[in-house]
């Protein structure tokens, strides 16, 4: 067997994240009516007849390969190989029509992301990134922004469905970063989030609650725009951790002296 190219897992994601869109901008111009996953958590038709196609089309150039999606859950394979698929980031967005949500597709190694794909909607900005190989924005390569001061920083950041321990932390940490910072910006969809990171438009993000389709593909165009990605305590992140704090990596110790104490309280 030929060792797997990343330009070919690249390839795949982002023809899947095409086609998912087309089904996602043609239902925008339709009655969304959601079903609850939880009591503000939204799931509609389109979230599931996107991850099949995202499926349908992964599964016809690699029938090998393990799945983990957010709707669907996990189809495990001994391949080293998971595709993470989030087939509609800002479900709740898109149910209001607000100009906010993505295709979200990532392609992990022994737990290590090779490649990530983030189709942003309805702006149909793509973003993409490939393990060592740089991130790019509609072909152009990306990069943080330069900028080295807390004062000057827009931030972002988002809040789980949950509202408990850490929902009340993180509403201490939104004032606290709000009144020290040019601002905090709330869209309600992680992997554009580290997109904006990505391409200089915002400074820095954290985040709790997360699940691994949030971060799988983001974290890579993060990472290869030249940002740092760590736990909000610092400690080492990969995907399958609950809170991130990402940023240009100028700005990283200045937000861990607000974030650290924040996390080691709630985890007390």
């Amino acid at each position: 067997m030929y060792p797997i190219r990343n330009d070919d897992l690249l390839n795949v994601a982002v023809e899947a994240a095409i086609a998912a869109s087309h089904t996602i901008m043609e239902a925008l111009e339709s009655p969304r009516n959601p079903d609850y996953k939880g009591r503000t958590n939204l799931v509609t038709k389109t979230d599931h007849q996107s991850e099949r196609i995202i499926k349908s089309l992964i599964r016809s150039s690699f029938p090998d390969h393990s799945l983990l999606a957010e709707e669907s859950g996990e189809d495990a394979s001994k391949s080293s190989y998971q595709w993470v698929i989030d087939p509609l980031d800002g479900t709740t967005n898109f149910v209001h029509g607000y100009p906010s949500f993505a295709v979200s597709i990532g392609c992990i190694k022994n737990r290590l992301p090779e490649i990530g794909v983030v189709l942003e909607l309805p702006s149909n900005r793509l973003f993409t990134a490939t393990k060592g190989g740089g991130a790019f924005m509609d072909g152009k390569q990306i990069y943080v922004s330069n900028n080295s001061k807390l004062d000057s920083s827009l931030l972002v950041t988002g809040f789980g469905y949950e509202h408990g321990e850490r929902w009340e932390a993180n509403m201490a940490l939104f004032k606290s970063l709000t009144d020290v910072t040019q601002g905090v910006r709330r869209l309600g969809a992680a992997s554009i989030d580290l997109c904006h990171l990505a391409c200089g438009i915002v400074d820095g993000f954290w985040e709790f609650d997360l699940q691994p389709w949030d971060t799988a593909a983001g974290i890579l165009v993060a990472r290869e725009a030249g940002g740092l990605i760590t736990q909000m305590d610092g400690k080492e992140y990969d995907i399958y951790k609950k809170q991130i704090l990402a940023t240009n990596g100028n700005i990283h110790e200045a937000m861990l002296a607000y974030t650290k104490p924040v996390v080691t309280m709630v985890q007390s």
